[in-house]
């Protein structure tokens, strides 16, 4: 353990909470039908990264993207277990998801282009 090593849990967990949203509604916009919690989960531990293995963390966001209409949401019952609820994305959250993207975009290339040394 090193001395940055507080700075950069701090900073992963900063850079993730302003990330969480934009990558949850991606994946659901990719998404050919309704995904549950678990299932979103796994397709973000695929891609490693300071989502995976964080389930519990993903709910609360999923619940305030329905509260704000830009998913949907439903509970079905599970023949394997517990009742399980099921997230899609809406056509307002579409729309939002596209200027998320260009803002994001937008924001990784002004990054880049400082850590890269392009402005003085």
């Amino acid at each position: 353990m090193t001395e940055t090593d507080p700075q950069l849990r701090k900073f992963q967990k900063e850079l993730s909470s302003g990330t969480v949203a934009l990558v949850l509604l991606a994946v659901l916009a990719q998404a050919e039908e309704p995904l549950y919690g678990y299932q979103i989960a796994k397709r973000l531990e695929s891609g490693g990264g300071a989502l995976g293995g964080k389930q519990s963390a993903l709910y609360p966001v999923l619940r305030n993207l329905a509260e704000a209409g830009l998913a949907d949401s439903f509970v079905e019952p599970s023949i394997s277990g517990p009742p399980r609820r099921y997230y899609r994305i809406t056509d307002p959250g579409r729309d939002v998801l596209g200027h998320w993207v260009g803002s994001w975009t937008a924001t990784r290339d002004f990054v880049d282009s400082i850590l890269r040394g392009e402005h003085a």
